[in-house]
């Protein structure tokens, strides 16, 4: 009996060559998802150094769904990273993280004309992307 799948390479290679293989094997064209930030204390309009939520549990609870719903398809569940993006356990603890979490969470990555992380500034609050870097400290890793 022929195996049911000994075509799946040649089917690969067609999608590639007719163009379809952005639509078929894209990971990041997805809306970004709205985040409950209730029961966090408003931050205003101006982005603050560092993080004002630090080890805070509402916070921590929010940016790990938070993550979930917006970070987890490119950084991985657990913020463990499958090699599509950074493995954001390892950023560094408190301000000095805050500092590079911030500035690519806020406007993203852009390499060579290409977008590897989009831009979450004006889509995610301050408060939200505040809340997934409280929950990210909590699966840090040296």
């Amino acid at each position: 009996m022929k195996h049911p799948f000994r075509h799946l390479g040649t089917l690969a290679a067609v999608l590639c060559i007719a163009g379809a293989a952005p639509q078929v094997l894209a990971h990041g064209d997805v809306v970004p998802q709205a985040v409950d930030t209730t029961g966090l204390k408003a931050l205003g309009a101006d982005f603050l150094p560092s993080n004002p939520y630090r080890k805070d549990k509402t916070a921590i609870r929010i940016g790990d769904s938070a993550f979930n719903q917006n970070c987890a398809r490119c950084h991985g569940l657990g913020a463990i990273s499958g090699g599509i993006a950074p493995d954001l356990r390892y950023l560094p603890l408190g301000d000095e993280g805050d500092e590079v979490f911030m500035q690519r969470i806020r406007k993203g990555a852009v390499r060579d004309g290409r977008v590897y992380m989009p831009p979450f500034e004006g889509t995610l609050s301050q408060e939200a992307m505040w809340a997934i870097r409280s929950w990210l400290e909590t699966v840090h890793e040296d």
